[in-house]
């Protein structure tokens, strides 16, 4: 809307000034007419009268039509022609219809008007024509006419503009569903004829989309339901292997419980958390359940919790970033592990501490796509597919927030989560 009446302000006044350039030149030519007629005119009246009649004609001369007639003496300073093109044009017009010696100005002795000089024998006079008779007023009547195109192209420009945002609106929420992870809604393929084709190719990308993520759910999950029966006949036969392969036993088994928590976390991730309904809960109701799960497997965490506020929270969701985040917390720090929250004007912060190695801040965003691990202290010799932390993005953002992975001054890294509070 800017942009338009920016440009209509822009196309009315150079309509405007070319009007006036194109306008000029036969204004001039009338103007100067005008004026040569009333010299030509005085000077013969003057010239046809007598001397001892010529002060009384003057002064009959004088004040009609707005006219007036002076004695000149040239001696006398005169102001040149102001920097105005269409002065200049009309000086130039009577000057070559007078001749060139004619001398022209305006505002001479403080009167407003165009002065022309004549001389009849030996005696020299100007001739005053008003202002009013030169220059055209300015036509204010254009601003009423241009103030009215203006509001009708608006509102037009905003009828349109309406028209083309209602579609442009409904593709960016469906793709910022999209982005999300959530289903995209259909969007309508009668609109304008510009984005019925566009409409038409995001609703086949949407369901190709769907397509895909269901049958990759539908191949991992039965692979792993596949693989984990013959780790079960794997995990039996290693128990009932004879006492003198313990030692052989131990690791066996440990190999077959990481195997056994890949799949587990393939199944999360392919199970996906965006089919629950969001529900409003306190957060620190949310974290004292975490501690209390936590304390059942034998975990102490140091709790430091923030002022009551409830979210809307897809509980089951949430509870499964926190316990993710927690479990590799406890993985890297050997038991000494926080968590922190608290409220800002914008969002609430939930913060779990450990004292582990950290990590290299340029692959703190890496570490949150899928199958991304790290080949340093904090991965080295760590069971996993790289997908617990992706899991715990996702769940972040589904849920209009970050989550950020930050080494700590002291040691040891903050796994930081952002809700946003206008979702409240």
């Amino acid at each position: 809307m800017l942009l338009i009446a920016t440009l209509l302000a822009v196309s009315i006044y150079g309509s405007l000034k070319i009007f006036d350039y194109f306008d000029r030149e036969p204004r001039a030519e009338m103007a100067a007419l005008q004026a040569v007629t009333i010299v030509n005119y005085t000077r013969a009246s003057l010239i046809a009268s007598h001397d001892s009649r010529r002060s009384a004609l003057l002064s009959e001369l004088s004040g009609r039509e707005g006219v007036r007639v002076y004695a000149a003496d040239f001696m006398e300073q005169i102001e040149p022609l102001p920097n105005d093109p269409f002065v200049q044009l009309i000086a130039k017009k009577i000057r070559a219809s007078l001749g060139e010696e004619t001398i022209i100005t305006v505002n001479h002795y403080g009167i407003s008007g165009l002065w022309i000089s004549f001389n009849v024998e030996l005696d020299d006079f100007w001739v005053v024509i008003p202002k009013i008779q030169v220059d055209r007023p300015f036509p204010l009547h254009w601003l009423g006419w241009a103030a009215l195109i203006g509001l009708l192209s608006l509102f037009g420009a905003y009828i349109t503009a309406a028209r083309i945002n209602h579609p442009l609106n409904l593709l960016a929420h469906a793709a910022d569903r999209l982005r999300k992870g959530e289903p995209a809604p259909k969007l309508p393929e009668d609109s304008l004829n510009e984005l019925r084709e566009v409409n038409q190719t995001f609703n086949e990308m949407a369901d190709a989309l769907v397509r895909v993520d269901a049958e990759r759910t539908l191949l991992l999950a039965g692979v792993s339901h596949d693989i984990r029966t013959p780790l079960a006949r794997l995990r039996l036969a290693v128990e009932m292997l004879p006492e003198e392969t313990d030692h052989m036993k131990t690791g066996m088994i440990e190999d077959i419980a990481d195997m056994d928590n890949i799949i587990h976390q393939f199944l999360d991730f392919v199970r996906g958390v965006e089919g629950e309904a969001t529900t409003l809960i306190d957060i620190n109701t949310l974290l004292t359940a975490l501690a209390e799960r936590q304390e059942r497997a034998g975990r102490t965490i140091k709790m430091t919790l923030g002022p009551t506020y409830f979210i809307p929270l897809r509980p089951l969701a949430m509870q499964r970033l926190l316990d993710n985040l927690v479990g590799n917390a406890y993985a890297y720090s050997k038991g000494d592990v926080a968590v922190e929250s608290k409220i800002t004007a914008e969002k609430i912060i939930i913060s779990i501490l450990d004292r582990g190695p950290g990590i290299p801040p340029e692959q703190a965003e890496r570490l949150l796509r899928p199958f991304e691990r790290l080949d340093s202290a904090r991965t080295k010799n760590e069971g996993g597919s790289g997908l617990g932390l992706a899991i715990c993005n996702r769940i972040a953002k589904l849920h209009g927030g970050q989550l950020e992975l930050i080494n700590r001054d002291s040691g040891g890294l903050e796994a930081r989560v952002s809700l946003p509070i206008q979702n409240a």
